[in-house]
């Protein structure tokens, strides 16, 4: 089992940046899929991007462009570089890893407009 911990609370106003960091309790290295989503008040949860080991990379269409998920295999960490935020954007944020179906907690963001 590996855990996966978001680092947290944030709070900035439209048009800013910020970038949410995963880190995980054991190596991610033989993780193939790692993901970010993110679950705002009423609305379902929403996978915003994927990364796979090598690399390649998918992102919801709400963010494309906006957002970059990295992952840096020696840290056991993985990144969500989001910029251009909107009010719209504002959720609680989730690091997993679909395949093994291990969760982060969760990091609030907050976009004020």
């Amino acid at each position: 089992q590996v855990q996966l911990m978001e680092s947290g609370v944030f709070l900035v106003q439209a048009g800013g940046s910020l970038r949410l960091s995963c880190a995980a309790s054991a190596s991610i290295f033989g993780i193939n899929a790692m993901a970010w989503s993110r679950q705002a008040p009423g609305k379902q949860r929403e996978t915003v991007a994927t990364i796979t080991r090598p690399g390649s990379t998918a992102y919801a269409d709400s963010v494309k462009g906006r957002f970059t998920i990295s992952r840096d295999n020696a840290k056991n960490t993985v990144y969500l570089q989001m910029n251009s935020l909107k009010p719209e954007d504002t959720a609680a944020y989730y690091c997993y890893a679909p395949e093994w179906n291990y969760w982060g907690q969760g990091t609030q963001v907050t976009v004020s407009s």
